[in-house]
C-alpha cells in the first residue's frame, strides 16, 4: 500500500460526494437543493421530497456512477420507499427504543455532521480561483524540456537493418518500408512514435534519436534489447505545460487533500487520544507514522 493512501482512504468517502451525480455535487458545494420540499412520491401518509433524493444520492454516489443517468431517480425513489416502509415497521416493533439503535443513531448523526463540515469547511475552500492560482504557480516553475517526434523501423537482425538503410539512402519511402518490414506494433502507421522526451525510451534508442540534428535525418542502424532500429527525425520542440483545463481535476484533488490534511491537523491539536487495546494502538500509531512520513516527503 502506498504511504499516502491511508489519508486518502480516510477522505475518499467524502471526496466521492464531489463526483458522479449532480445532486451530490450540488450538496458538496453547499448549494441549495432546488425545490427541496417538492414532493416526489407519497408512501402512506409520509412523503419523499427532492431533498430526500439528494441526500440518498450522496450516500449512494458510487452505486449511481455505475448506472445510466436516466435510471438514477427511479432507483433512488425505490430505495427511499423501502426505507419508509421498513423504518415504519421497525418503529412499530420498538426497534427505535433499543440501546443499539441509540448508538447507531449517534453514529449516523456524527457521520452526517462530519460530511456537512467537510462540505462547508474543507471542500468549500477548493474554489476555481484557488485552483487557477495553483496552476499559475506550477506554470511559473515549469522547466521546458527537449522533445522530438520520430518514426522508426524495428527489425530482428543487423543485416536486415543495413539492407533497409541502404534502400532509404537510395530514396525509398520510410513509412512504406516501416509498414512492410518493421516488427514494432506501430508499423501500421509508418512507425510514427509521436512526441517523446528524454527518459521515455531505452538508452541506445534515445541517444541515437536525440543525436539527429534536422527534420528528415535518418540514423544508422542502432541496437537495443528489442532489436535493430532505424530512426527518422520528424520534428523538434520544447515541451509546454498542459492547459489549465487538462490538469484542473488533478489540481482540485490535490487542493482538496491538502485542505483535508490541514483542517484535520488543526482540529486534532490538543486532543487527547486514548486507545485501550495495546495491539490496536500499535497498529494505529504505525499508520499515523506512515501518514506523517508521506506528508514530509
Amino acid at each position: 500500500m502506498r504511504k499516502s493512501s491511508l489519508r486518502l482512504m480516510r477522505a475518499v468517502s467524502l471526496v466521492a460526494l464531489l463526483a458522479s451525480v449532480p445532486a451530490a455535487s450540488a450538496l458538496a458545494q453547499g448549494e441549495a437543493i432546488a425545490n427541496a420540499n417538492a414532493v416526489v412520491a407519497s408512501v402512506g401518509d409520509e412523503t419523499i421530497t427532492e431533498a430526500d433524493l439528494a441526500f440518498a444520492a450522496e450516500d449512494m454516489a458510487q452505486d449511481l456512477a455505475q448506472m445510466p443517468p436516466e435510471e438514477r431517480r427511479a432507483f433512488l425513489v425505490r430505495i427511499l420507499i423501502d426505507m419508509k416502509v421498513m423504518s415504519k415497521a421497525a418503529r412499530e416493533a420498538g426497534m427505535d427504543q433499543t440501546e443499539i439503535f441509540a448508538q447507531r443513531q449517534k453514529y449516523l448523526e456524527e457521520r452526517a455532521l462530519r460530511r456537512a463540515y467537510f462540505n462547508e469547511a474543507i471542500a468549500g475552500a477548493v474554489t476555481e480561483e484557488a485552483a487557477r492560482a495553483e496552476y499559475d504557480a506550477f506554470v511559473q516553475q515549469f522547466a521546458p524540456q527537449d522533445e522530438i517526434r520520430a518514426s522508426h523501423i524495428l527489425v530482428e537482425d543487423e543485416a536486415k537493418a543495413n539492407e533497409l538503410k541502404a534502400q532509404l539512402d537510395s530514396g525509398a519511402d520510410f513509412a512504406e518500408l516501416a509498414r512492410e518490414n518493421s516488427i514494432d506494433p506501430g508499423a501500421a502507421n509508418g512507425g510514427d512514435l509521436g512526441f517523446f522526451g528524454r527518459g521515455m525510451m531505452v538508452q541506445p534508442f534515445e541517444t541515437a534519436a536525440f543525436g539527429l540534428a534536422n527534420a528528415g535525418d535518418v540514423s544508422a542502424p542502432v541496437q537495443s534489447q528489442f532489436g535493430w532500429h532505424i530512426i527518422k527525425l520528424a520534428e523538434k520542440r520544447q515541451s509546454a505545460p498542459p492547459s489549465f483545463e487538462q490538469v484542473a481535476p488533478q489540481i482540485q484533488n490535490q487542493l482538496l487533500m491538502r485542505s483535508f490534511s490541514e483542517k484535520v491537523e488543526e482540529l486534532m491539536d490538543g486532543v487527547e487520544i486514548v486507545i485501550e487495546d495495546p495491539e490496536l494502538k500499535a497498529r494505529f500509531d504505525a499508520q499515523e507514522a506512515e501518514e506523517a512520513g508521506a506528508l514530509a516527503e
